[in-house]
């Protein structure tokens, strides 16, 4: 049950009315709002986790507290009061909805910081989603908005903590989240780094590809303890440039050990950075389904690569269909030769790790059949999955994916998949003739290939291009009825041919060698 659920189950709120009509009523504040409203959400939500997660009294918490000496008149959304005669107000919140823009959220916290002030309230905050701000006033002046930051809000009246999260701390861990609440972290951090313009969205991207690989080695880091917070979050009173400093030396650290995924450093202001942690600090990226993970990123670089770089991204219905139809085993070799975001890998990953549930049922539990089951996907992944992508970019974007995945980036490669095969066994050695069991890619849209650009051998190392009719040249469509019926009785064109198109599908193409 989410924190909401319990307090309509305790007789706390409750829930009239349908459709245009529906209300939520606030039992002890004796308070009712709209509920279609998508702000009135958050502050539901935010309102029942002060309750069981925070320990503060629902009699003590109201809702639309009129605020003193503020023209206009204003209202603070959220007060927690300090007593039961409701006069000393303790902490002032702003709820706000979750795809709140980088202004409207600076907005938001002045907003909060003049209420606290007119309230004379010790600490306040803004609550957007997932994104949140608190700040602390008992020991810092009116104006101070950087060294009073407070990570979390101490439980019921208590010590405000150094730390908001720890690793397999009951209340205190990374938790799951739904794909929309996925999707809104991804797109606030896209539209953070994007700087309103001042970055190119590629370049953004670029940033938010190293920024999420520091998030997910940082929750799998193998050396943190039980009990100890993740070092991807904002501390007490850090300053932005502070934790700017750390995240780049987490970064760093990282860097070295997978020198073939980053090469250059983190490029965005402390304060842009500290933004992006606060949108992500509170997802668990290890805990959150693959498919959940798989749709929100897919559909996110779906739309942006689609716009900047014209690449086609196969849709991910057959992707599923084509891995279902192939049923790779563990033991088969896998390659996409023209991979993009790395899509049928991923979906072929998702399908041998299915296998190992049904296989070892009670991996969650086992310490054995845990290993075991580990060992079954995880080293199909690093050892049987191969991957080649054309451009730079996107073959990081594969690799970023397959991180976030649990691996198997290894074995992506940035290089062009018609080049010879020399070179692509120099860039890996898995990279082979004859030895893939399974080829699942969807081939793109291609430019025309010439020769002048590729040198001597490139197009003549392709049997395929001696079966297509005297009359094809370069600028005729691929299609042709007349190539194809050359195709189909073997004749060679007796014309060279000095440029080709790339063959296309509208559907994933499937080879079973």
């Amino acid at each position: 049950m989410t924190f909401l659920e319990r307090a309509i189950a305790d007789g706390h709120a409750e829930i009239t009315g349908e459709g245009k009509t529906e209300r939520i009523h606030y039992i002890a504040a004796d308070h009712s709002e709209r509920w279609a409203d998508p702000e009135e959400k958050v502050r539901a939500e935010f309102w029942a986790e002060l309750i069981y997660k925070y320990e503060y009294r629902p009699e003590r918490i109201r809702l639309e507290v009129t605020v003193p000496r503020r023209t206009p008149a204003d209202r603070a959304d959220v007060v927690i009061y300090n007593d039961d005669e409701l006069k000393s107000p303790y902490l002032v919140f702003e709820c706000k909805r979750a795809d709140l823009t980088d202004a409207e959220f600076a907005q938001a916290i002045e907003q909060a910081c003049g209420n606290r002030a007119s309230l004379e309230a010790k600490f306040c905050g803004v609550i957007a989603g997932l994104t949140r701000r608190l700040l602390r006033f008992d020991k810092f002046p009116p104006g101070e908005r950087e060294k009073n930051h407070l990570p979390d809000i101490a439980v019921r009246y208590g010590k405000p903590p150094e730390w908001r999260f720890y690793k397999n701390t009951t209340g205190k861990d990374l938790a799951a989240v739904p794909r929309e609440e996925l999707r809104a972290a991804i797109r606030k951090c896209h539209q953070t780094l994007w700087e309103g313009g001042r970055r190119s969205p590629i370049a953004a991207f670029g940033e938010f590809c190293k920024i999420i690989f520091v998030k997910h080695r940082d929750e799998k880091d193998p050396d943190r303890e039980d009990g100890k917070p993740y070092a991807f979050q904002r501390r007490e009173g850090e300053t932005a440039a502070e934790l700017s400093d750390r995240i780049h030396k987490l970064y760093d650290a990282e860097k070295a050990r997978e020198p073939d995924v980053f090469t250059d450093r983190i490029n965005v202001d402390p304060k842009i950075l500290a933004q992006c942690v606060e949108h992500l600090e509170g997802i668990s990226l290890e805990r959150t389904e693959l498919d959940t993970k798989g749709v929100a990123f897919e559909e996110f670089m779906g739309g942006f690569f689609k716009g900047d770089f014209g690449q086609y991204f196969t849709p991910r219905e057959l992707i599923a269909f084509a891995v279902e139809v192939l049923n790779p085993e563990r033991k088969n070799l896998v390659l996409d030769p023209a991979c993009g975001s790395g899509g049928f890998l991923l979906y072929a990953l998702d399908h041998v790790r299915r296998e190992a549930n049904r296989r070892f049922p009670k991996h969650a539990s086992d310490p054995k059949q845990s290993r075991d089951h580990f060992g079954y996907w995880h080293d199909f992944a690093e050892k049987h999955l191969f991957g080649i992508e054309v451009n730079d970019e996107l073959a990081r974007v594969a690799k970023m994916n397959m991180i976030i995945h649990d691996d198997g980036h290894t074995n992506i490669v940035g290089h062009d998949a018609l080049d010879f095969l020399p070179k692509l066994h120099g860039k890996n050695g898995g990279l082979a003739g004859g030895k893939f069991d399974l080829v699942l890619t969807n081939p793109p849209f291609g430019s025309v290939v010439k020769r002048t650009e590729k040198g001597e051998g490139y197009l003549e190392q392709f049997e395929l291009r001696n079966f297509l009719g005297k009359s094809s040249t370069a600028t005729e469509p691929d299609e042709s009825e007349k190539g194809e019926r050359d195709a189909r009785r073997g004749a060679k064109a007796v014309k060279d041919r000095a440029a080709s198109k790339p063959k296309s599908s509208s559907l994933s193409a499937c080879i079973r060698s």
